[in-house]
């Protein structure tokens, strides 16, 4: 009698570890974000990881810990490769410091859910995996273009005189264009242009909201050129570390996230209005000049990543061409 009670006991006593035993299992990743919460990237980020986190339960668990505040804008990429944090919201002109050809995903001429049949996305994360230590998860930002917002107006692409913040993304077309430029984080933004520290900015044609921008924008140029990106990183040590079905369900969660990205059409053309009647003048490129406008961006975009990077810059090329 007394063993089979001890048996029951031991029984009973795995039953009820059994609920713990699969919540051990549940693995948690830290989230951060380069850009601020207060940016629309953010929002929808936040929405995505609520999402995931209802249907992970038990299997994976994402805790988002900020933005810049947590990790300064241009460190969020040397975060990821070291380790710091599991995952990151980012673009890859944030994060040239780790590996110069994160600069290249601007360049894309086709839509991410192209590139994963190209096998443009496996070279992608062929590259990332080598010199970043990363795994690219999934584009969820695309069919957003650049423009240069300026507080001076201009009749030709020529920004010889001006003072123009930059990021990685257009620091080598302003630069082409004739222009001095200043790279800071979006949250200095406001102020140097506050101060008259800079004429103008590169931002995507929309987001300026988030920052309030628009309070010292005048004019925005047209055509808008390249295409603007945020993705999610994951370092690659914790990816390797998820488990299969971990791996899988992240993968589901970022492809669900990309396949949101006909939202950004939408979108842009409501911040266009939007931006139109905060008064935001449009400066115009028509026919040749518009075309020479946005073709001279594109070369200046490819020879900065050839420069440094020959081999996968010219194969990246080829695959973003879409040809």
């Amino acid at each position: 009698m007394r063993t089979l009670a001890r048996c029951l006991a031991l029984v009973a006593a795995a039953v009820l570890a059994l609920p713990l035993a699969a919540g051990a299992q549940e693995v948690t990743l830290k989230v951060v974000s380069a850009f601020p919460e207060t940016s629309i990237y953010v929002k929808r980020l936040q929405s995505w990881i609520e999402r995931a986190n209802q249907e992970g339960k038990g299997i994976l668990r994402l805790t988002f810990i900020g933005g810049p505040k947590a990790i300064p804008t241009f460190e969020v990429g040397n975060a990821v490769r070291t380790g710091v944090v599991e995952m990151a919201m980012s673009t890859g002109a944030f994060y040239t410091n780790v590996f110069a050809e994160s600069d290249a995903l601007k360049l894309t001429r086709i839509p991410i859910a192209e590139q994963r049949k190209t096998g443009a996305y496996d070279y992608i994360n062929r590259v990332w995996s080598q010199k970043g230590n990363m795994y690219y998860l999934a584009r969820i930002v695309e069919h957003q273009p650049f423009h240069l917002y300026l507080n001076k107006k201009i009749d030709k692409p020529d920004l010889t005189g001006l003072k123009i913040r930059v990021t990685p993304v257009y620091r080598a077309f302003f630069t082409a264009l004739g222009a001095t430029v200043m790279q800071t984080a979006p949250g200095e933004v406001y102020t140097a242009l506050e101060r008259g520290v800079v004429d103008g900015y590169g931002w995507p044609v929309g987001g300026i909201f988030d920052f309030n921008w628009q309070e010292r924008t005048k004019f925005r140029v047209d055509p808008g050129f390249y295409d603007a990106e945020v993705s999610l990183l994951v370092n690659l040590d914790a990816w390797k570390k998820l488990s299969a079905a971990q791996r899988d369900f992240l993968t589901r969660q970022g492809l669900a996230f990309e396949r949101l990205n006909d939202f950004w059409k939408t979108y842009a053309q409501e911040e266009i209005k939007r931006q139109a009647q905060a008064g935001i003048q449009v400066i115009r490129f028509e026919g040749a000049q518009a075309t020479q406008y946005r073709e001279r961006a594109y070369e200046a975009g490819w020879a900065s990543i050839l420069k440094v990077s020959p081999e996968h810059g010219a194969k990246l090329r080829e695959l973003f061409s879409g040809r």
